[in-house]
């Protein structure tokens, strides 16, 4: 029998444990030609498809929305499958014995662009594709499951294959609601979100199926007559006049066959639950030998994903065994999500002028206001990072998190929770040219991934041996940090269109569609310096030393529409005057950069200073201060040039 057979044996016999059934390897194969990585040496890269059956009568399994209502197999457990992706060092003995499962956004992988600063890919095989390998270097096993059932076809992308509910085998029908908001005029629009599949109309002359437009979030709308628009097909709809950009367009209608969306939580969960504890019936494999920690990771999507996850009580297993030791929710704000529900729609998030009325900011909002009750009463609460940018405070009520619900008081925060902000910053890095956007200043540059490969190996010394991680950085109502986006103490620019309109949490009634729309959670903004940089937080080393204001706000151009709302996801780098000349002639109050620092050379020792002091707090590692030093040399020849 030749090394892959062997391999495969154990691995598939290991996956029958539990809720997990069978495992189907379609791939198996070396790393980069079986380069060694650190002491973790050669990794393998592993894909196939997990199949699980899961007991509709178990308690843990009680809480997957219409699971009584799901086919079952002549055991009377429910059937489903997922895709499975591993990169996983061939000696596992080798790995550091964390298994780090990155919960996938919209079918994607996004731990090695994050973590290991790579290209981004569904199906990572150039070197390219792993960076500096940071991640295989620390030894970890990187997991990804699929548990989303709306994903598009494509290459590698992770799905879910569930069931669909029904009525004792009839089709179940129901109101789905569709959200559109573009930034050009097209006539045929999906009613998935962006790429996502949608559920199929179940009847096109339904008297319920209805169109509606406003032009701002807070608007009035205006039902669209239906001899104006057409359902294409099953799953999108036609204007012949158009749906123009910048405003708001959402189609009712009736919708059929609801996927069991609850299945992908259970996926996740029962999935890490092999990884860690295998089974006494069945043959361990070297991975349930070797892996003692669980640790899930997500990113704005994913990140909602995982607080609903421990809100809804998916981190106690069907054994009641806490499934993840350590929880990493980023950039999720406030949100959860359409995760375990009847025609829930996963990609669905909330934005200041995107998908604007679904389930997402939903109390309770901080730990101890009860998001981790039910994982408190079965005792498997994990240990917990929330991370956030600037951005999620201006478009995903961020605040919240660590207010109370009124906003007049910063909420205490559970004793194995930490949160940390970084300051300045948008929903994703940014880059040095920014990237290009159809928004009224230019995008941020700030890029505080090496900040969070500093806190995941902190995180890791947490689970591991319990050494304390970094404090929380976060703004603070009672340190004047966190303010009410009115008390905003930007400096007055001349052209510069400061934001009027933030991502509002509004309390939702969805009862009806569309829902009612009720008052909103206060929510609040981290204050900011004279020079309009955030007072609190973490500061990368182009903050701290700065040579432009950076924020997490930015503006939509009047070329797209609705130029009063914000730019979802992007912030905004808006540079000081190179010298004082310009700055008098701008009356820019801001110093400009030649009254702030002698020189570059004294601009950049001064960002090798900032970039130790983040070193000594715990909060980036010595091998990647030499790295932000070049990044801060680039934005200094681009500030200078573009001046």
């Amino acid at each position: 029998m030749n090394r892959r057979l062997l391999l495969l044996v154990p691995l598939v016999s290991a996956l029958s444990f539990a809720a997990v059934t069978r495992v189907e390897i379609t791939e198996r194969g070396d790393v980069l030609q079986g380069a060694a990585f650190g002491p973790a040496g050669a990794y393998e890269r592993v894909a196939g498809k997990v199949y699980f059956a899961v007991d509709p009568k178990l308690a843990p399994n009680r809480i997957i929305a219409d699971i009584d209502l799901a086919p079952r197999n002549a055991e009377g457990k429910v059937e489903f499958s997922a895709d499975l992706y591993m990169l996983r060092p061939r000696e596992a003995a080798k790995g550091n014995g964390t298994a780090l499962v990155e919960i996938s956004n919209r079918g994607g992988k996004g731990l090695l662009g994050m973590f290991d600063l790579a290209a981004g890919s569904s199906d990572p095989r150039a070197p390219a594709d792993f960076g500096d390998d940071f991640l295989l270097e620390q030894g970890f096993t990187l997991v990804w499951i699929g548990w989303e059932f709306d994903v598009p076809p494509g290459p590698r992308l992770m799905h879910l294959y569930a069931p669909v509910a029904t009525d004792n085998g009839k089709p179940i029908t129901g109101l789905v609601r569709s959200e559109w908001e573009g930034d050009k005029r097209v006539t045929t629009i999906s009613l998935g979100d962006r790429n996502q599949v949608a559920y199929p109309l179940a009847d096109p002359n339904a008297p319920e199926n209805r169109m509606y437009v406003r032009d701002t979030v807070a608007g009035e709308r205006r039902t669209i007559a239906r001899d104006k628009w057409t359902f294409s097909d099953a799953t999108h709809v036609t204007m012949e006049s158009g749906f123009e950009p910048g405003k708001i367009y959402e189609v009712v209608y009736q919708a059929k066959d609801p996927v069991l969306a609850g299945l992908g939580p259970a996926a996740v969960r029962d999935l890490a639950s092999y990884l860690k504890f295998g089974g006494a019936e069945t043959p361990l494999s070297d991975e349930q030998k070797t892996t003692k920690r669980a640790l899930a990771f997500g990113v704005s999507q994913s990140g909602r994903f995982l607080r609903t996850f421990l809100y809804d009580g998916f981190n106690q297993d069907e054994k009641n065994r806490r499934v993840f030791d350590g929880v990493w929710a980023h950039v999720a704000g406030a949100g959860r999500g359409s995760f375990n529900a009847r025609f829930a729609q996963p990609s669905r998030d909330g934005h200041p002028f995107l998908n604007v009325a679904y389930p997402v900011d939903l109390a309770p909002f901080t730990d101890d206001d009860g998001l981790l009750k039910k994982a408190a009463q079965a005792n498997v609460v994990p240990k917990i990072f929330y991370s956030n940018g600037s951005y999620e405070y201006w478009g995903r009520s961020a605040s919240l998190i660590h207010t109370t619900q009124d906003g007049k008081q910063d909420a205490a925060i559970a004793r194995d929770t930490r949160i940390y902000f970084f300051a300045g910053s948008q929903h994703g890095n940014g880059s040095i040219p920014p990237r290009s956007v159809e928004a009224q200043n230019q995008a941020s540059v700030n890029d505080y991934r090496d900040s969070m490969r500093a806190l995941l190996v902190a995180m890791q010394a947490w689970l591991k041996d319990g050494t304390e991680p970094p404090t929380s950085e976060y703004p603070r109502i009672g340190k004047d940090q966190l303010v009410a986006a009115s008390a905003l103490a930007f400096p007055k620019l001349a052209d510069l269109h400061l934001p009027r309109i933030k991502r509002e949490a509004y309390r939702l009634d969805f009862s009806v569609e569309p829902p009612r729309v009720g008052a909103a959670f206060p929510t609040l903004v981290p204050q900011v310096d004279l020079d309009g940089n955030e007072t609190s937080g973490i500061k990368m080393p182009e903050i701290a030393v700065p040579l432009a204001s950076n924020t997490g706000w930015n503006l939509r151009s009047k070329t797209i529409g609705a130029p009063d709302e914000l730019y979802s996801m992007v912030g905004s780098w808006i540079p000081f005057p190179v010298n004082r000349t310009e700055r008098e002639n701008r009356r820019d109050p801001r110093m400009s950069i030649e009254e702030r620092y002698k020189s570059k050379r004294d601009y950049l020792e001064l960002i090798t200073a900032a970039a130790q002091k983040l070193v000594s707090r715990g909060l980036l590692l010595d091998r990647d201060v030499a790295k932000l030093r070049d990044r801060a040399a680039k934005e200094w020849e681009y500030a200078l040039k573009l001046n």
